[in-house]
């Protein structure tokens, strides 16, 4: 086995068992085990079990599609698109797992530049006013509380909404940050 192989089979099995288990049922030598290989090759491809989850484990999530088109309605389209059932495993899943990590300070901050890189920094550029940056956060932590509800609480109320009155609702509130305040 080339080294090329073994480092994307390590990758490939820890990703599956963190997405899975979440980080702290995960061991090094779990994944090891399960990847047909010595624990000593784990740690000497990634150093850690910290780096082997960063590694492995994205949370870019895909908000893009609703960044794009006019401010109106934006709100709404960044809910629809956290409550579509289609993005669980590019969304939902790494999310799940990155927050079940986050005593690690090196997972938090992945996280949070994961956020800003992928919705608050785009949508920033895209709001006028003031405070345009501090909105655009807000915006991001709204979006990572509707997360949180749906997925580490899993929340009877919001996961068993009806996902149109969901995103009005939400997307409602959202939406009060992209207007720059009045007076």
């Amino acid at each position: 086995m080339t080294v090329g192989t073994t480092r994307e089979l390590i990758a490939a099995e820890a990703r599956r068992q963190f997405m899975a288990q979440g980080y702290a049922a995960t061991s090094v030598r779990g994944v090891a085990g399960a990847a047909g290989i010595d624990p000593a090759l784990v740690i000497r491809h990634f150093g850690s079990k910290e780096q082997l989850f960063l590694a492995t484990v994205d949370v870019e999530g895909p908000f893009a599609p609703a960044l794009a088109g006019p401010l109106t309605g934006m709100g709404e389209r960044l809910v629809a698109l956290v409550l579509d059932e289609r993005l669980s495993g590019v969304l939902r899943t790494p999310y799940r797992a990155m927050i079940r990590a986050t005593d690690s300070a090196a997972v938090r901050e992945q996280l949070v530049a994961a956020m800003e890189a992928t919705l608050a920094r785009p949508l920033a550029e895209r709001l006028d006013g003031p405070d345009a940056e501090l909105r655009a956060h807000l915006v991001a932590a709204q979006v990572g509380g509707l997360l949180e509800a749906l997925v580490i609480l899993e929340d009877p109320a919001v996961v068993d909404a009806d996902a149109a009155a969901v995103a009005r609702l939400y997307g409602a509130a959202v939406s009060t940050l992209l207007t720059p305040p009045s007076g």
